[in-house]
């Protein structure tokens, strides 16, 4: 098939979930020999990569601006240049799936979490995204959702249902530690944080509770966001010396913090299947995580939960539990992952929904 990927900020993977989900599951379904186009925002030099191809548009760079108006001009320039399928990310872009299906081409919206209720959005933002999951039901032919959670609310909310694909991650630590070395940290001595660096992340919070325990171990608080600037000031204004605030890590420095962490707190409150979250347990790490319904379904009793209130609390138990103890979460989270959330697995699904949107409208 020749399919598109529409909807993230494009691949190499330097943002988010989606961003990672194009990356994965593109060069996955291109090694099975498809032709896999990916519209990117960032422009760079390559025209390929991992068998990808990437076709570069013009954005509007504003927070509210920058998604709908890539993914607008991507829908057009898809008119003109045909696929068999298009797969589009975020909800928000609901609007656009309709327009390649008149014209002969099938789509399907992966529609991730409940934007709406990021405390980013101002009132028209959250506004939109009310529409846009309305939109979601009819629009697409198919809408997709990465978690069961998700894939409630919308069958109870708009009596439509969603295809369950979860979000996938690989397995396995890497044994390389280059990235600690250059931050100053030990394997097994400090516990990691990764998000965006937005409010209903919780950074803070997790910072606040971390300065709370009496510990040499330290605190690795990684991420970033463009819009967040008076919040991610707030995060880093802290005098603890034993944290350590470096911004956004991707790649192999990404998977060795996973990897020889003490600990992987996890503590985004919004959206639906998280990538980061099933990413350190895939990489065996001790994971707490803010208890979610979301959270919860991913960890599936293989991680520890905690409230807004007593974070400090689980930090304290982890840092008094025995080696064995430690190994023993570190192993029901791999096995967690390796169970439900391979990425090829994922890929096996994606495959066979957009086969069977091809023959389907076709």
């Amino acid at each position: 098939m020749r399919i598109a990927i529409l909807g993230t900020r494009g691949i190499p993977a330097r943002y988010g979930g989606f961003e990672t989900f194009a990356e994965e599951l593109g060069q996955r379904l291109a090694s099975r020999g498809h032709q896999v186009t990916v519209y990117c925002r960032q422009r760079l030099a390559q025209t390929r990569y991992l068998g990808v191809k990437l076709r570069y548009l013009p954005t509007v760079r504003h927070k509210y601006f920058d998604t709908v108006t890539h993914t607008c001009l991507s829908t057009l320039d898809l008119l003109f240049h045909r696929q068999d399928v298009a797969l589009y990310c975020n909800a928000a872009n609901a609007i656009f799936t309709w327009m390649p299906r008149l014209a002969g081409m099938p789509t399907a919206l992966n529609v991730d979490g409940l934007e709406r209720r990021r405390r980013k959005w101002n009132v028209l933002a959250r506004g939109w995204y009310r529409l846009s999951e309305w939109l979601s039901t009819f629009c697409p032919a198919v809408a997709v959702s990465d978690a069961r959670h998700i894939a409630d609310y919308y069958q109870q909310q708009y009596g439509k249902p969603t295809r369950f694909i979860p979000y996938g991650a690989e397995t396995g630590a890497v044994a390389s530690q280059e990235i600690l070395l250059r931050l100053g940290l030990e394997a097994g001595r400090y516990f990691l944080y990764v998000s965006r660096l937005e409010p209903e992340n919780n950074a803070l919070l997790v910072r606040e509770a971390f300065e709370r325990v009496r510990t040499d171990l330290k605190l690795a608080l990684v991420g970033d966001a463009p819009y967040a600037r008076e919040y991610i000031a707030r995060v880093r204004a802290t005098r603890d010396p034993r944290v350590v605030i470096p911004g956004a890590i991707y790649g192999q420095g990404y998977r060795e913090l996973q990897s020889h962490c003490r600990a992987y707190i996890h503590a985004t409150e919004v959206g639906g299947t998280h990538p980061a979250l099933i990413e350190a347990m895939g990489r065996g790490a001790l994971t707490l995580f803010l208890d979610t319904p979301e959270n919860r379904e991913v960890a599936g009793g293989a991680g520890i939960p905690f409230e807004h209130h007593n974070l400090a609390e689980r930090l304290e138990q982890v840092l008094v539990m025995s080696a064995a103890e430690r190994d023993e979460w570190r192993r029901r989270a791999l096995e967690r992952v390796r169970e439900h959330y391979a990425w090829e697995r994922v890929a096996d699904a994606y495959e066979e929904l957009l086969t069977g949107l091809t023959k389907k409208e076709h």
